[in-house]
């Protein structure tokens, strides 16, 4: 008997199990508020220098100060990073048109917004970008706060696996959630910019819920729980839009995606430990419990009498075979086989993360509303995990994974030969690029989970 065949024994897809995936849907649907709460903490909004802090407004039109002390730019707009050194209000007098106005001005001496800049805060009351004036100089700062955050996602993937491993996956679980929550309470609060990307690394580590999804689940319907978990991830797409649309506020925002994290920290304490883990780690009278547990929940109360110590080992003899070896990450290289796969498995995680993060973490660059791009990238999943499930089923996985992958490389060649003048044009070739890249994406997230 293997442990596939315990679990099976003690209820597969029971009670248990339904409530485990169901508890850890929701961590998962917010970490993918998280992911993307860039687009909407760091919108830039319109903006301009502020007039020199020596004029008096109370006599003349804002307009016809902002004549005086900004230039206008070739686009016709106000100048985003410079003004007049000196008010120039001759301008104000000037018969010319606007054009020629300028054109007589290009010579008129400049110099940075000294006094700050003055935000259209219509579309967001605030962000980080008009919290800390993260434009012109500073306008690189922007990508760093998303750069931090996907460092953490990349120290928590190497720290938090090593850290499973040895103190177990509820542990970590727990760890986790209450990372997440705690961290972005604090970066909520944060009083610096520094102080916020050190909180959102902290978020961007405690992205270890989806390995914990499948821990209690056999493999024949791993498949059918990866989908899944992929449909709770969309879900929190379309629910970052609804919420940042309702909450303009970038604090109260991080926030509101923060706090259902301590409701998780709550309810992960009834979560089991892995039966497979505690054997691994000789303390197999606990997974026995454990299984028991399993078993009376899901109503099999004699299959859960049956179950003993001897039983449990003989179900994992040849993993704790396994597991007495020491083994490395460079025992992912030690054979041309595992060599081979390891490098296309690397190839097509990085190429499919490039290009998915690459297009959806930047949505302000559309030109049309963040929250309806937001929707709309987020839905076309759904079609997406659609095709994914009838592919698999048709032609097999990996015909499925390499379709979507050349897909999505060619209508990303096809987009750069489209001026971006045409924006709808543009805008409908993203889509198509988001669509076959989460194909991919989700192709190769529900291998993943078929090959633990």
């Amino acid at each position: 008997m293997a442990f596939s065949d315990l679990l099976e024994q003690v209820g597969s897809t029971g009670r248990f199990q339904v409530v485990h995936v169901t508890l850890l849907s929701m961590p998962i649907l917010m970490m993918a508020s998280h992911n993307l709460l860039q687009n909407f903490v760091a919108a830039v909004p319109p903006h301009h220098c502020a007039p020199h802090a020596n004029i008096s407004m109370s006599s003349m039109s804002a307009r016809d100060v902002l004549r005086a002390t900004v230039p206008l730019g070739t686009n016709g707009k106000l100048e985003h990073c410079k003004r007049y050194a000196h008010p120039q209000w001759q301008l104000l007098s000037s018969n010319s048109s606007e054009i020629l106005w300028e054109e007589g001005v290009e010579e008129i001496e400049m110099q940075s917004c000294e006094d700050g800049w003055y935000y259209n805060t219509t579309e967001m009351s605030s962000t980080i970008i008009t919290e800390w004036d993260l434009v012109c100089d500073q306008r690189a700062l922007k990508q760093m706060s998303q750069t931090t955050y996907m460092g953490g996602v990349l120290v928590g993937a190497v720290l938090f696996g090593g850290l499973s491993d040895r103190f177990g996956r509820r542990v970590l679980l727990l760890i986790s959630n209450l990372m997440m929550a705690v961290g972005g309470t604090c970066a909520a609060f944060s009083t610096s910019f520094t102080m916020f990307c050190i909180f959102r690394v902290c978020c961007g580590m405690c992205h270890c819920f989806f390995s914990s999804v499948v821990e209690w689940i056999p493999t024949r319907v791993r498949t059918v729980v990866g989908t899944g978990t992929g449909y709770c991830y969309t879900t929190g797409q379309l629910t970052l839009a609804a919420v940042a649309y309702c909450i303009r506020d970038w604090r109260w925002l991080t926030l509101a995606v923060s706090l259902p994290f301590y409701v998780s920290f709550l309810y992960s304490w009834w979560f089991l430990e892995s039966a497979r883990w505690l054997v691994l780690t000789k303390r197999s009278e606990q997974a026995v419990k454990n299984l028991k547990t399993v078993a009376r929940i899901n109503g099999r109360h004699a299959e859960a009498d049956k179950i003993n110590l001897e039983m449990l080992q003989e179900s994992m003899k040849k993993e704790m075979a396994c597991s007495k070896g020491s083994y490395s990450a460079l025992d992912l290289l030690r054979t041309s086989s595992m060599r081979t796969i390891t490098v296309c498995l690397s190839a097509v995680w990085f190429s499919t993360s490039f290009a998915y993060y690459g297009l959806s973490m930047d949505l302000q660059k559309f030109g049309v509303s963040i929250y309806l791009i937001q929707i709309i990238f987020g839905a076309v999943d759904i079609p997406a995990k659609i095709l994914v499930t009838i592919s698999m089923s048709m032609l097999g996985r990996r015909p499925s994974q390499c379709g979507a992958l050349v897909l999505a490389g060619v209508i990303i060649l096809i987009n750069l030969l489209v001026p971006h003048v045409y924006i709808y044009v543009c805008l409908w070739i993203f889509l198509f690029v988001f669509f076959a890249n989460g194909n991919a994406k989700i192709l190769f997230s529900v291998v993943s989970h078929s090959l633990l």
